[in-house]
């Protein structure tokens, strides 16, 4: 946190505290350039910069906290300015009367006084003395009151755009397709029925997806040795679906293990099987997995033959959109997405660059 961003947070959480040093910071400041070495001169010296000061801060809070806020919004201003020129006028005359009634008495001989009358007529000595004097301290508060909350709305709009985002991000890892769990429990149920010796070891694998996905993929970031368990668990499941015929080869080789965002990987592969796999039984599909992670590059690629069932249909891009619009939060300008289609296969080529500060453990 930077120093200017301390003194936010202390001026946000303790207000009046913050006014009040503000004045006495402005009162050390005026006296200390007025401060005469006489003594009787020091009692007149305070007495005119707390007067000053003080009609400096009517001005300050009439203008921050009454005309500025009815200047801001949409409405009509005529009300809003002469309000402004009245209480100008009115914060000059009564500083005007304390002046020559309460001030100049106590500091100089008597001499003759205008009369009140006099007084709020003479408008030039009332503009030029006094509301340029005392506005002029109002503004520079403020400059910094509009500092001050500029920054506020600044942080609070970063916030709420960090918090939509991360809930879109939420909304996007839901990748998995229902009809994924739906056929592995269906499956699981076939290899129980016939009591064969790998319907634990299938029941302990979902368990593994379920839990990876659920609990271990809610940060932005994960191990990419994670990632490489999750889709070979994914992978395992999903053969239970076919026989032989499927053919799958995974790939993977990384010179340091990168952190990398959670599901997406995920996706592409569960792409390849609902559009390479599907369920044609009458050919023999293929898919074909590249991971690599070298010197911070990852490239990672998915290849898979298209079902006739695919072929006929029409193709859905809801997905793909999805994984993209994933990428574009998460690593905007920092990847490369594209696929290529053929009347044979689907490839998706995946390259993003992992820098060091964030993406290595």
């Amino acid at each position: 946190m930077t120093p200017f961003e301390k003194i936010i947070n202390f001026a946000t959480a303790h207000r009046i505290t913050t006014h009040v040093l503000f004045w006495v910071f402005i009162f050390i400041m005026f006296f200390s350039k007025n401060t005469s070495s006489e003594s009787e001169g020091l009692y007149i010296d305070v007495l005119y910069t707390v007067y000053y000061e003080s009609f400096s801060m009517i001005g300050a809070y009439f203008l921050s906290y009454r005309i500025l806020p009815r200047l801001m919004t949409p409405q009509r201003h005529n009300w809003a300015w002469a309000e402004f020129f009245l209480g100008a006028y009115t914060i000059s005359v009564v500083a005007r009367i304390t002046m020559i009634y309460g001030i100049e008495p106590i500091t100089r001989p008597p001499i003759p006084q205008e009369s009140i009358q006099e007084i709020l007529t003479d408008l030039p000595t009332l503009f030029v003395s006094y509301s340029l004097h005392i506005l002029s301290l109002s503004i520079f508060f403020i400059f910094i009151k509009l500092i001050k909350d500029q920054y506020i709305i600044q942080k609070r709009s970063l916030l709420l755009e960090k918090q939509k985002a991360e809930t879109e991000l939420k909304i996007l890892k839901a990748q998995l397709n229902p009809h994924f769990l739906f056929n592995t429990l269906n499956n699981i149920y076939s290899l129980s029925v016939a009591n064969s010796p790998i319907t634990s070891q299938s029941i302990a694998v979902l368990s593994e997806i379920l839990d990876c996905i659920l609990y271990r993929c809610s940060s932005m970031y994960v191990p990419l040795t994670q990632e490489i368990t999750l889709l070979e668990n994914y992978i395992s499941l999903e053969k239970l679906r076919y026989d032989d015929r499927l053919s799958v080869v995974f790939n993977h080789e990384m010179d340091q293990n990168g952190m990398i965002a959670p599901l997406i990987l995920l996706s592409l592969v569960e792409n390849a099987f609902k559009h390479g796999a599907g369920e044609d039984i009458g050919s023999a599909p293929k898919i074909e997995i590249d991971l690599k992670l070298t010197n911070n590059n990852f490239d990672f690629t998915v290849r898979n033959t298209i079902c006739k069932t695919e072929l006929e249909a029409s193709s859905s891009k809801i997905g793909l959109n999805n994984i993209i619009q994933q990428l574009d939060k998460i690593y905007p300008e920092n990847y490369t997405f594209n696929v290529t289609k053929t009347d044979d296969d689907f490839t998706a080529v995946l390259k993003i660059n992992l820098t060091s500060k964030y993406n290595l453990v």
